[in-house]
């Protein structure tokens, strides 16, 4: 088993006045070169938009887009024709593929816009745009580890799915627990982010915001505490 770990504190930030955004990876005016991606993850970002601002109509191309709100909504807008209102326990997926325009701005005129913007390499280039969306109260078990996205060639017609060998996993847990997650694919690895709480992983303790990456393994044991919500993708190395 390989690790990675990446503390909360020393993620890439920025202050744009209407964005505060937390990098894990590379971004925008933020560079390390020792944290570009995590496999085919490229980029998971921790914004904060302030009210009735957002992200003008801007392009995409080639990439497999998940935004999962934790509080507030974004209003969406694309060139697809797709116009709509993604809530905190929503979860967004968009392949941009051969080409796509969108905007997303926060709903509210009063409150602050919290959400995860999480971008994924595809394994296929220049496919036709798709957009789809759902809640994640439907797809999330108490006290487990559950998958709300996973590769299109798994999926059937209620779950979403994006254009890679991917999985997105959401855990929400009111109770201590003791799991186990099982990787779906031998040469993947695992991006685990603590949205709140404390996780013990391989020896090591995380609380907000921590993250760490696994690969080299068929499997990791998690030890989680009550009250705790985690995110954790898995993702081809290569």
């Amino acid at each position: 088993m390989n690790k990675i770990l990446h503390p909360a504190a020393t993620r890439g930030q920025a202050n744009y006045g209407w964005l505060q955004a937390k990098y894990s990876f590379s971004f925008a005016n933020y560079f390390d070169p020792n944290r570009v991606q995590f496999g085919l993850l490229r980029v998971l970002n921790d914004d904060v938009v302030a009210p009735a601002m957002g992200f003008g109509t801007h392009p995409h191309q080639n990439m497999e887009i998940v935004t999962i709100p934790q509080s507030g909504a974004v209003k969406h807008k694309d060139s697809m024709g797709n116009e709509g209102v993604v809530a905190a326990g929503d979860i967004q997926v968009m392949s941009a593929g051969s080409g796509v325009q969108h905007s997303e701005q926060n709903a509210s005129t009063t409150e602050d816009l919290k959400l995860f913007q999480i971008w994924v390499f595809p394994e296929t280039e220049n496919v036709q745009p798709r957009y789809d969306q759902k809640k994640i109260a439907s797809l999330v078990k108490p006290n487990t580890i559950s998958t709300v996205v996973k590769p299109r060639n798994e999926a059937n017609e209620n779950d979403l799915w994006i254009h890679q060998q991917a999985y997105f996993n959401i855990g929400e847990f009111s109770e201590d627990t003791t799991t186990t997650y099982s990787l779906n694919q031998p040469t993947n690895g695992i991006y685990l982010l603590v949205i709140h709480g404390t996780v013990n992983v391989d020896n090591e303790t995380l609380s907000d915001r921590d993250a760490i990456g696994i690969w080299d393994t068929d499997q990791v044991e998690l030890n989680i505490s009550e009250g705790s919500k985690l995110l954790l993708i898995e993702v081809p190395m290569n």
